[in-house]
């Protein structure tokens, strides 16, 4: 089973491209379920979420939605030794109890390399959440090695694949599965404003074109038959290019 979603739904230059013009804020969620059967949850990364955020979410969507949540940055860019995984999971119950979380998806930085503490801190992951997906995502090709991926397999963990500007350091475009579950995160191409932007939102300003997304879809279909599930995510939000590429990326992997 594939699975296209948004990385996120809510952004304000989304009204006009994707939402109708003055479309209520608290309907975008239940107006996005039409079309799309998961989403990927990114304010969790800022702050940590609680029961009634997530209670009052699911209620809006279908009952075959998803959501996978972004891990707080305390569990992947500001790593201590108090780190509130049972704090998070507790606030991801209403999800649970909905049958509608997906997992978690934990994005490292950069500076999270292959090293011997940040394969250690992976199985400390692991090990406080012990259930459910986790779905982690590295910003460094360190990390692109046989004996990673192995190491994830044996930790339950599902490596994370991404479309991304070729750059020095960032991972290839690689298909690979860790687990039954595929992850895929489309990101945009935008080399130019990757590492030097004045606004964030600018590294996500990209449109794949057909040619770009039908690099991907024998790499999915490959491997689709293998898995469970695959999850893929549009990164390239700003204005809703995320969305476009999501239908169009639909219709190609039909077959149409």
């Amino acid at each position: 089973m594939i699975i296209i979603g948004t990385s996120g739904y809510s952004y304000n230059d989304w009204v006009g491209p994707v939402y109708p013009e003055g479309i209520d804020k608290k309907d975008l969620l239940s107006y996005y379920a039409r079309e799309f059967k998961m989403t990927e949850i990114n304010f969790t990364y800022y702050q940590m979420p609680n029961k009634f955020i997530f209670y009052h979410m699911q209620k809006k969507t279908p009952d075959d939605f998803i959501f996978i949540i972004k891990a707080h940055q305390s569990m992947t860019h500001k790593i201590g030794r108090d780190i509130p995984f049972k704090e998070f999971m507790e606030a991801c119950e209403p999800l649970i109890e909905a049958n509608k979380f997906g997992g978690i998806l934990a994005q490292f930085p950069s500076r999270f390399r292959n090293e011997q503490k940040n394969r250690e801190y992976l199985a400390r992951l692991r090990d406080h959440i012990p259930d459910y997906p986790i779905f982690v995502e590295f910003r460094h090709n360190s990390w692109m090695k046989e004996p990673v991926f192995e190491f994830l397999s044996r930790l339950n963990l599902s490596f994370v694949s991404v479309d991304e500007p070729q750059l020095p350091e960032l991972l290839p475009p690689v298909f690979k599965a860790t687990t039954d579950l595929g992850y895929i995160r489309f990101h945009g191409r935008n080399a130019e404003k990757w590492w030097k932007h004045d606004h964030a939102y600018e590294r996500y300003n990209y449109l794949y074109s057909l040619k770009e997304l039908g690099e991907w879809v024998k790499k999915i279909q490959a491997l689709e038959k293998q898995l469970t599930r695959v999850y893929i995510s549009m990164n390239n939000h700003f204005q809703g290019k995320a969305v476009v590429n999501a239908r169009q990326l639909a219709v190609m992997l039909k077959g149409e």
